[in-house]
């Protein structure tokens, strides 16, 4: 019998540049199951950074900067994903923007990049 994700203990983790080359700087942020999919949360870094992550409708997972780089806000956990040509994205809720979450380029302006980080449910 195979349990559903949102019963068991995984937990959703970053990896972190810890400064100093460590090959598993892995952090742990929260819960598999506080990740509905189609839907963004937040999360607060060890340096202060916010991180956006979310799960996809067929369970992949991606982790982004929270905040827009054109308002200034720490919002893009709060807007909704879709595909665009294949590749997911997350479109800002406050101007739309569409942000790729594996490469983090903004789809509608070239020269504007997000951070994206590495994600796994261990």
């Amino acid at each position: 019998m195979t349990l559903a994700p949102e019963t068991t203990d995984l937990k959703i983790q970053l990896r972190l540049d810890d400064g100093k080359g460590a090959e598993d700087a892995w952090f742990t942020v929260c819960d598999l199951s506080h990740l509905l999919p189609g839907r963004g949360v937040a999360a607060l870094l060890p340096d202060g950074r916010q991180v956006a992550l979310f799960r996809d409708r067929g369970g992949r997972l991606y982790a982004v900067d929270n905040r827009d780089p054109f308002g200034g806000a720490a919002v893009l956990s709060r807007g909704l994903i879709g595909t665009h040509q294949g590749r997911p994205f997350v479109a800002s809720p406050l101007l739309k923007q569409r942000f790729d979450l594996l490469s983090g380029q903004c789809l509608d302006d070239e020269t504007v990049r997000i951070a994206t980080y590495e994600v796994r449910a261990a």
